[in-house]
């Protein structure tokens, strides 16, 4: 019976990892890139290294004294108490028990935790817990230190957790590179050369005309200063503001939860995790229209062809809000649309990839619907940033800053983090530029949107298309003659490239 049970929960396990394979990838970059770990070794016990990797010094020390595997070989007599913890789990890595340990309860992990040293450190990674309060207090939840205390303090609101001195019990001698990383990634500070690359076009007060013909018709990312000096929201939004804007009564969207906006600050003021939450939420102008009155979007991105589609248009508008460290990972914006992001406070750090350049450490699947990239954003830079060094097709880079306006061509790569606490607007658009690619992206049966389902998919190509002839009669048929004359001079272009060489003049037939 035992072992039928077991059997059936690997099998949940199988599954759960098999369909999770194109977005959880930690184990397979530790293990590619295991010449981190001296240098991680050496971390814990010196704030700045040879590397030029330092620790936040308001970082809290390894909450249960995980240390690097590194460390062990350093201290040959020592024995991981990891694995003399774990019995015979211990052949299992250390992805495998927390997926097991996911499956288990509040109640559960309580009482596995005190079965020994190394079960004690499982069950208090906080991941588990995040996960437990998130599935579980979908209307929100008031933060509370950790995420083990915030389910706590939620369901035994009577348990004063504060009053214990568990959470900083020590383990000696525990040795693990994914627990450790966990820690790492959430307390490192961003390297200073992974500051300084700035090689982003910059414009200021340029004419819709030369925004269009250098930047959207060439699908190149550009910074644009000064459009957004009038907007009540670069004068007027702060914490204060927002919070008493707000008030008690609106939630936003957060991951999978929604929360007030003054139980979310609670959050971001506390929280050290390599992931932290975001508020990214495209309703907030319904919910407070004061907040869709106090920005106007910039006049080079006014021609927004989902506009024919009124209320049935996918979500295109968000305001986002997040402490430093919190931000987006690699991906490429929906339904090959072009966006805009403007930073109203704070800063952030932009990477970007054109769309033929997938960025070290990214596995998007066959179909493109799903991508596998690093855990946190914090670990694509440890592991995988310096390799953009040497690259003939160098990312473009840069730090928007508030009052700022980056443009996303459509289908370009990119990663964003806030360098500081942030709040942004982002908008996602469809002009005659890449009008054609939305209406192909739309009829792909595998293609990723922000309109679930194959058969809503085609409903909406089908529905964008109609109504983009009704209201603009010929446009489709103008602009696909457009793009094939485009390409019959390429290719004349290309075949000159051939045959010429233009530097030494000469000539090969």
């Amino acid at each position: 019976m035992r072992s039928l049970i077991m059997k059936n929960l690997l099998s949940r396990i199988k599954t759960r990892r098999k369909n999770n394979k194109f977005i959880r990838n930690r184990n397979k970059n530790i293990l590619k890139h295991k010449k981190n770990q001296n240098r991680i070794s050496v971390i814990e016990e010196e704030e700045d290294t040879e590397e030029g990797f330092s620790i936040k010094s308001s970082a809290p020390s390894q909450t249960h004294g995980v240390q690097p595997l590194g460390n062990l070989y350093l201290n040959p007599g020592s024995i991981n108490s990891r694995d003399t913890g774990l019995g015979n789990l211990h052949t299992l890595t250390d992805e495998l028990v927390l997926d097991i340990l996911g499956f288990l309860d509040g109640t559960s992990l309580g009482v596995l935790a005190s079965v020994s040293k190394s079960f004690y450190v499982f069950t208090n990674h906080e991941p588990i817990w995040r996960n437990l309060v998130l599935d579980n207090l979908i209307d929100g939840f008031q933060y509370n230190g950790s995420w083990k205390s915030t389910f706590v303090s939620a369901y035994y609101p009577s348990f004063d957790i504060s009053s214990s001195d568990r959470r900083s019990f020590k383990v000696r001698d525990f040795y693990s590179d994914y627990l450790f990383q966990s820690w790492l990634c959430a307390n490192l500070e961003m390297k200073p050369e992974w500051l300084e690359r700035d090689n982003i076009v910059r414009k200021r007060g340029i004419s819709v005309e030369e925004f269009v013909a250098s930047f959207e018709e060439v699908n190149k990312p550009v910074l644009l200063e000064g459009c957004i000096d009038n907007w009540d929201a670069l004068r007027n939004w702060d914490r204060d503001y927002l919070v008493k804007l707000c008030g008690d009564d609106v939630k936003f969207a957060v991951g999978p939860v929604e929360m007030k906006l003054r139980d979310y600050y609670r959050y971001s003021d506390q929280v050290r995790e390599e992931r932290p939450l975001y508020l990214f939420d495209p309703k907030f102008a319904e919910k407070v229209p004061k907040l869709g009155l106090d920005y106007e979007v910039p006049v080079y991105f006014r021609e927004d062809l989902f506009d024919v589609l009124g209320n049935e248009r996918p979500d295109y508008r968000w305001i986002i809000m997040g402490p430093a460290g919190s931000g987006s990972s690699f991906h490429v914006d929906p339904n090959s649309t072009s966006a805009w992001n403007a930073v109203i406070k704070g800063s952030k750090k932009w990477i970007l990839f054109p769309p033929d350049v997938i960025p070290p450490g990214v596995h998007p699947s066959p179909d493109g619907a799903e991508v596998a990239s690093p855990v946190s954003i914090i670990e694509w830079f440890m592991n995988f940033y310096g390799a953009t060094k040497n690259w003939k097709k160098r990312p473009i880079e840069c730090i928007c800053k508030a009052g700022e306006v980056i443009f996303v061509p459509n289908g370009w790569w990119h990663l964003v983090i806030n360098l500081e606490e942030s709040i942004a607007i982002t908008q996602n658009y469809v002009s005659r530029r890449n009008l054609l690619n939305v209406l192909d992206f739309l009829k792909r049966p595998n293609a990723s949107t922000l309109v679930s389902g194959t058969k809503d998919r085609v409903n909406l190509h089908d529905k964008f298309k109609n109504a983009i002839e009704a209201s603009f009669p010929g446009a489709i048929d103008e602009l696909t003659q457009k793009e094939e004359e485009k390409k019959i001079q390429q290719r004349k272009l290309s075949f000159w490239d051939s045959v010429a060489d233009v530097g030494a003049f000469k000539f090969s037939f």
